[in-house]
């Protein structure tokens, strides 16, 4: 297995990160926009990101990321109020390599920073790759609403 780095996002990762959500898109895995100004806002520059760490392999092609944000008064998410909100995104061809689980090192460290009291994960129910990711990850099910499953991970 080839070296990985794992550094913060920058705007210059915008495409890199759109090319994930796009072969997320390919494999039937994700139905929300995907392109790099979508990446820019919702990931890299979001006015309340808290963190976005990017996984890149030795050539620096971005094999996946996981963006953190604070939960705000009407988050589309629904978490309560100074939260962090995660998304992780791994490319289908990158999984099964302990990309997640590094990247959740990174930003389990920077909720700790935040002195955040919860992170919410909010997954699709058709979604077990991702249930079953954030279930290893220490993650527990606290709502369940309109196909989608909300689980949190308690810091304090």
């Amino acid at each position: 297995m080839s070296p990985l780095t794992f550094r913060n996002a920058n705007e210059a990762d915008a495409e890199g990160i759109a090319s994930v959500l796009q072969e997320l898109v390919a494999a039937g895995k994700r139905q929300s926009a995907s392109d790099s100004e979508f990446a820019r806002a919702h990931y890299i520059t979001h006015s309340n990101n808290l963190q976005c760490t990017v996984a890149e392999d030795e050539d620096g092609n971005i094999l996946g990321f996981q963006a953190l944000i604070l939960a705000i008064e009407d988050n589309p998410y629904g978490a309560p109020v100074g939260w962090g909100v995660i998304g992780t995104h791994i490319r289908p061809t990158a999984a099964r390599r302990g990309i997640g689980r590094q990247l959740f090192e990174r930003t389990h460290a920077a909720a700790r920073a935040n002195n955040l009291e919860a992170i919410d994960a909010t997954i699709g129910a058709n979604n077990p790759e991702g249930l079953n990711y954030y279930e290893a990850m220490g993650f527990r099910d606290y709502r369940v609403s309109d196909g989608a499953i909300s689980k949190a991970f308690r810091l304090r």
